[in-house]
């Protein structure tokens, strides 16, 4: 379990230091990704780039269990 919360804070870091360099900057603007903004209402919807992490989080834990 010790283990686990070390991974998982490891990737938080990472996570976290590529978004303050702005390596993330792509995230929520691929095509695909809806975005709405009205004079009193936004939606934003990240179809694509939910679908893109959802196939590379899908690979990672396949690779992890083979």
């Amino acid at each position: 379990m010790a283990n686990l919360f070390l991974g998982l804070g490891a990737l938080f870091l990472l996570i976290g230091i590529a978004l303050k360099w702005g390596l993330l900057d792509w995230f929520g603007r691929l095509p695909g990704d809806i975005r709405y903004e009205g004079e009193h209402f936004a939606f934003f919807a990240p179809i694509t780039s939910m679908l893109l992490i959802s196939i590379l989080l899908s690979l990672i834990l396949w690779l992890f269990n083979r």
